[in-house]
């Protein structure tokens, strides 16, 4: 497939009224570039016309997060020189975890680069010597095929180089294109370019710069030590972490965003995915102005919440009025509380009470607590203590109980654990042990809780036959009363014979190291 590097006469012309005719005879010479899928041959520097050749040259001032380049003054289009250097590291994830990290300028998301329609941008991506794979750029601001992704593919200790213009103003995502694509922006390989418009943005005081994005770890939310990349959860889409700008606790505490009452504050959010979108708020504030999609023409106003698609990006304004710390968020709220998608915006100055007073009352409420409800809670106890207590005390209501609770865990079984160990039970020889008339597994019941909540890698000897196997651990998967309702079945099918499992026995064992 063949292009061209275009420079429209319309876009390019507004921004140099100056050129004139001659930059439009100019464009029409400009040396065809060819594009192709997966690494570009080099075709040396393109052929610039005289009237793009004499433009201004200036290098790009790239900032990593949550910090913005200062806004662009000139009112014509410059040659713009981005240096940009991939670098594979490892950092912080969250406390006590650590991640190997795929970034762009040293940080994730990416160094946030700033241009302005019509710039005309000679691009350059540098792959540190240190780096073990190749990586290239696909820029969303880029007319061509593959957003520059087949001109920057890039081995270790190399750089690429390719030339574009900006024609379309707004604020794109890139990102790593390089296969497995998922697996290099799951690293960490993304960031934000914005286009600036040839009049500029609505001036205001403060400018910051968010990414979301999420990391498919092999362990847990939490697990300690260096935590790798998980191509299963990416393809299933578990993220254990979904975090602003790299990291748990990122914006946060001394690294909060800061602004004063009565400044304008801006936010270049993005998301770099791979996968998830973003319902992005801010919790105590309203956005003055929405750009959705990143769009800079048509702002929406007083917008409480904005999706972000993944691979997407938006603007906001507010203005602050009162002092506070207002939570960023992800109002899918358990990726805020439980994976990481929070941080902060600290505001300082005078309070303004009648705008929010804060807490102006706290008195007695009963509610349930008043002495009916009181009563009627007591009562209620005291029929649960009496119903267990005849439950207990009556053999036929207590197998029946057993009975219920098999019947629940058969229908976990034949969900979960039949394709291993068979409907009959009996495993599959050499690969999968026999559940019915396991000696090993009768002999101690503890163990056998154990080992569906944590797993077991190894042989183990089952009615006299050792067999090298592995049993996935479930305690991410089941509740501990589907796990006790699956064991009880188990202790009871197939001629086995066993009491009942209960939860809170099944939690006992969770809780253990």
């Amino acid at each position: 497939m063949k292009t061209s590097l275009r420079l429209p006469v319309r876009s390019l012309a507004s921004a140099l009224s100056a050129a004139g005719l001659a930059l439009t005879a100019a464009l029409l010479t400009l040396t065809p570039v060819r594009a192709q899928e997966g690494p570009a041959g080099v075709l040396g520097p393109v052929a610039l016309p005289p009237a793009v050749a004499a433009l201004p040259i200036e290098n790009a001032v790239l900032t990593s997060p949550p910090f913005v380049p200062p806004p662009i003054k000139r009112k014509t289009a410059a040659r713009v020189v981005v240096h940009l250097e991939v670098r594979e590291m490892v950092a912080k994830l969250a406390d006590g975890v650590e991640y190997t990290f795929w970034t762009y300028g040293g940080s994730v998301p990416g160094s946030f680069i700033r241009i302005r329609e019509g710039d005309v941008v000679e691009f350059h991506l540098d792959n540190h010597p240190s780096s073990k794979l190749p990586h290239n750029i696909d820029l969303h601001a880029v007319t061509g095929a593959g957003g520059g992704a087949a001109s920057t593919f890039t081995a270790p200790g190399h750089t690429s180089q390719f030339t574009f213009q900006a024609l379309n103003p707004g604020l794109y995502v890139y990102h790593c294109a390089t296969a497995p694509v998922p697996m290099h922006i799951g690293n960490g390989m993304y960031g934000l370019i914005l286009v600036e418009p040839k009049d500029g943005l609505p001036p205001v005081d403060k400018e910051f710069y968010v990414m979301q994005g999420e990391f498919y770890t092999t362990g847990k939310y939490g697990e300690e030590g260096l935590q790798s990349f998980d191509m299963g959860k990416a393809i299933d889409e578990r993220p254990p972490y979904i975090v602003f700008n790299g990291a748990v606790g990122s914006l946060v505490g001394d690294k909060a965003l800061t602004a004063k009452v009565g400044e304008t504050v801006r936010i270049y959010f993005g998301v770099g995915g791979p996968n998830v979108t973003s319902s992005f708020h801010i919790i105590g504030e309203i956005f003055d102005k929405v750009y959705p999609e990143a769009g800079l023409s048509l702002p929406n106003h007083n917008v409480q919440t904005t999706v972000v698609p993944s691979g997407g990006a938006t603007v906001v304004d507010l203005k602050v009025d009162v002092p506070g710390t207002f939570i960023l968020v992800d109002h899918a709220l358990t990726r805020a509380f439980n994976k990481g998608a929070l941080g902060m915006l600290k505001v300082t100055g005078p309070e303004n009470r009648v705008i929010y007073s804060g807490k102006e009352i706290d008195a007695v409420y009963l509610g349930s607590q008043a002495e009916a409800g009181s009563d009627s809670a007591k009562r209620e106890a005291e029929l649960k203590t009496q119903i267990a207590a005849a439950m207990k005390s009556n053999p036929a209501i207590a197998g029946l109980t057993k009975e219920m609770q098999a019947e629940k865990g058969k229908q976990v079984y034949m969900g979960l654990c039949f394709a291993c160990h068979q409907a009959d039970g009996n495993g599959l020889p050499g690969a999968f042990p026999p559940l019915a008339k396991s000696d090993y597994m009768l002999a101690d019941r503890d163990r056998a809780a154990r080992i569906v909540l944590k797993g077991l890698t190894g042989p183990v000897t089952v009615n006299g036959k050792t067999i090298n196997s592995v049993m996935p651990p479930q305690e991410a998967v089941l509740t501990d009363a589907q796990i006790a309702d699956v064991l009880t079945y188990v202790f009871n099918a197939w001629g086995n014979t066993g009491d009942a499992f209960t939860a809170d026995h099944i939690k006992s064992i969770r809780n253990r190291n």
